[in-house]
């Protein structure tokens, strides 16, 4: 990899979701040549199972940029098709894992962006895990891609605080602005020759970021309070925390969105629900969970004043 001073920037842009866009907005704010987008294909999603096209996509088309769909990285194609681009630097924002012939072809290489502050949370889900593992700082990361993943040298990094009202959604949204300034700072570094790398340094207690599965979103109210209310915001609003509300025989899953700690002596077993005009809360050690925002069975996401007008709940019923 060579790095021109002064060089003149012919980028491909590589991400999918929203979190990608607001990085390719602000390239294009600042007067950076994007020369193609590679994103998803497009898939059929929702209970219509309607064919609907990713964020990136839909943004690169309103912009008139050229989108390429590969169904394949390790195509002859596909590869023909990005060559012919003749990109001299290549951004990924949460896109797929690229193979060494796709990351290594730019003269300037590829640099990834990524929601934490590198090595700590690698992985798919940096910033569900930040707030589940009650981290009050996070950040984003701009990085060479190697072999591995997420594990090349570090361009730049930025710090964010987390709050402890923040879920992933209001996270999510800080760091895609955060971290499409990074990305152009990155860019312009690159353009300039003035790059200076970082190794990211190994450590027994590098915390990872796997991908989310229902497992992982399942309630524990055995935990303490504290954890049990970060678990909850680290899966809001997306894709949502669960558990299995038992009314005598009947079980049912239901998902809680939002919450709040009442620290309190009681002598409720864990999980009992204490209901009453105003209030859903859930015991748990040394206190409650109040909920404030959940969905039941076939409803949609409710304020829990709207779950109360028609909740009808027998006694001894629990959450498991």
């Amino acid at each position: 990899m060579s790095i021109v001073k002064n060089s003149a920037l012919r980028i491909v842009f590589m991400g999918t979701p929203d979190f990608a866009v607001g990085s390719l907005k602000h390239i294009l704010e600042a007067g950076l040549e994007v020369v193609g987008v590679i994103t998803a294909p497009d898939r059929p999603a929702g209970r219509g199972r309607k064919v609907q096209e990713s964020a990136v996509k839909q943004f690169a088309v309103e912009h008139h940029l050229k989108v390429l769909q590969p169904t394949n990285l390790k195509d002859d194609n596909f590869w023909r098709e990005l060559k012919d681009l003749k990109a001299n630097l290549q951004v990924v924002v949460a896109f797929r894992m690229l193979p060494k012939e796709v990351w290594q072809m730019p003269e300037y290489g590829t640099f990834n962006l990524h929601a934490s502050l590198l090595p700590q949370y690698r992985g798919a889900a940096p910033i569900n895990w930040a707030i589940i593992n009650g981290e009050t700082e996070t950040g984003v990361t701009t990085f060479y891609i190697d072999e591995k993943i997420d594990t090349g040298n570090i361009i730049l990094q930025q710090k964010e605080k987390i709050l402890l009202e923040d879920n992933v959604g209001d996270l999510h949204d800080r760091l895609m602005e955060t971290g499409a300034k990074l990305v152009v700072e990155t860019c312009k570094l690159i353009g300039q020759g003035s790059v200076e790398l970082k190794a990211q340094q190994e450590s027994a207690d590098l915390k990872p970021a796997p991908k989310i599965h229902k497992e992982t979103c399942e309630i524990d109210w055995n935990h303490s309070m504290k954890a049990i209310y970060d678990h909850i915001r680290g899966l809001s609003p997306y894709p949502g925390a669960w558990t299995t509300l038992v009314q005598g025989d009947k079980e049912e899953q239901i998902k809680i969105f939002a919450t709040q700690m009442e620290s309190e002596n009681h002598n409720y077993n864990v999980g009992t629900l204490v209901v009453d005009k105003k209030s859903i809360k859930v015991a748990v050690k040394n206190g409650f969970i109040q909920l404030t925002e959940l969905q039941l069975p076939g409803k949609r996401r409710m304020k829990v004043n709207e779950v109360l007008n028609g909740l009808k709940l027998e006694e001894g019923v629990y959450l498991r």
